[in-house]
């Protein structure tokens, strides 16, 4: 029994309440002679979900299965309880075999799924993705992945205006695959295409895709009008500036945000160098680049810190942040019925965080990953 804290429920916040944990479930009343944790001064929030993540404790998913547990270890020592482990472009027969690997870790619950992101996206959006290694989004090709996935693949961002783009939207739509539209360089109508045929996420919207203009909006206006869009924030500081943010969250609303980390190996480890796929990658003062050409590559971003940045930097409530980090992503992935709410029967996975919202306790199915530190 958690006791006295600012509980964060889908309903709204109860000051001074409490939560009951049942094993590895939430339950709606305190088992016989159940612990007592008192978290007065604190906020219980649900575990947080991380729909796009390339890895973190210098390890990538793009790795051996022990390299991938010391990634996942990593990011749930920082709340985020639920993740789907994201793939950089590399030879096709590569991503085919990691996805048979990764797949094995989903069906193990380790992770929740797979997300492709690249190689079906535009040479001139790149990133920090191997122009050499692009292709067109055929639907042949991209159902390579989902076949190699064996039912574990979650989302696979394309830049749908390429050859073959829409029908692969259709194709993943078909499939239960999330089709996410980035590393674009669509046009607002082609973008407007996309969600039609069944694009229902915007990958690190603003962030490699053309800048929103007056005359010609493009792929931002397409992606924030929409409702059937869910967009995705990096929330570093570094990514975006606090306008954008702003302006994002204030017109898509706090129901058709997901923050993400975007993380590659450096999160949680410090600055040095790295691999990114093929791509050799410098981090300095918490920001990653390429060492050839300088782009931004993925993120050092943890997701705690982006939950407390959300509330103390960027003005966020406490409730829009949960919904951002936690009850959306869980709904996108189609596993709200047992994550991203705090409400009995539901997995007990939730932060501890202090006034300050510094991470202090993380559970996972019932069992203390971090804490609680309340010292």
């Amino acid at each position: 029994m958690l006791t006295g804290a600012n509980v964060v429920l889908p309903t709204g916040t109860v000051r001074g309440g409490q939560l009951a944990v049942d094993g590895k479930r939430i339950a709606g009343t305190a088992p016989a002679g159940a612990q007592v944790t008192d978290l007065t001064g604190h906020w219980v929030v649900p575990g947080f979900v991380d729909i796009h993540n390339h890895g973190g404790g210098g390890a990538s998913f793009f790795g051996t299965a022990e390299e991938i547990l010391t990634a996942i270890r990593t990011h749930r020592l920082h709340g985020t309880t639920t993740l789907v482990a994201s793939t950089v472009t590399d030879e096709m027969d590569l991503l085919v075999g990691q996805a048979g690997l990764l797949s094995e870790l989903a069906e193990q619950g380790d992770i929740a799924g797979i997300h492709f992101e690249g190689p079906f996206i535009a040479p001139c959006r790149k990133g920090a993705h191997s122009e050499e290694l692009l292709r067109d989004p055929e639907p042949a090709e991209v159902r390579k992945l989902i076949d190699a996935a064996r039912g574990k693949a979650k989302m696979v961002t394309l830049a749908t205006e390429l050859p073959g783009g829409i029908d692969s939207v259709r194709l993943l739509a078909e499939h239960g695959v999330i089709a996410a539209v980035g590393h674009t360089d669509a046009s607002y109508e082609q973008t407007v295409e996309a969600i039609d045929a069944g694009a229902t996420v915007a990958t690190h919207l603003f962030n490699a895709m053309p800048a929103l203009g007056h005359r010609t909006p493009g792929p931002v206006a397409a992606l924030l009008e929409d409702e059937r869009v869910t967009v995705e924030l990096i929330n570093d500081g570094t990514h975006l500036h606090p306008a954008a943010l702003e302006l994002a969250f204030r017109h898509a609303g706090a129901d058709r945000v997901a923050f993400i980390t975007d993380a590659m190996d450096a999160a949680g480890s410090g600055d040095g160098r790295y691999m990114l796929g093929p791509l050799e990658v410098e981090v300095r003062d918490g920001v990653a680049r390429l060492v050839e050409g300088g782009s931004i590559a993925g993120s050092t971003l943890t997701l705690d810190r982006a939950f407390r940045r959300a509330v103390t930097v960027d003005g966020l409530s406490v409730e829009d942040a949960v919904k951002a980090l936690s009850a959306n992503p869980a709904r996108l992935l189609g596993l709200s019925d047992r994550i991203g709410s705090l409400e009995p029967g539901k997995d007990a996975d939730l932060v501890v965080l202090d006034a300050d919202f510094t991470l202090k306790g993380v559970m996972r199915q019932g069992e203390w990953v971090v804490g609680p530190q309340l010292a």
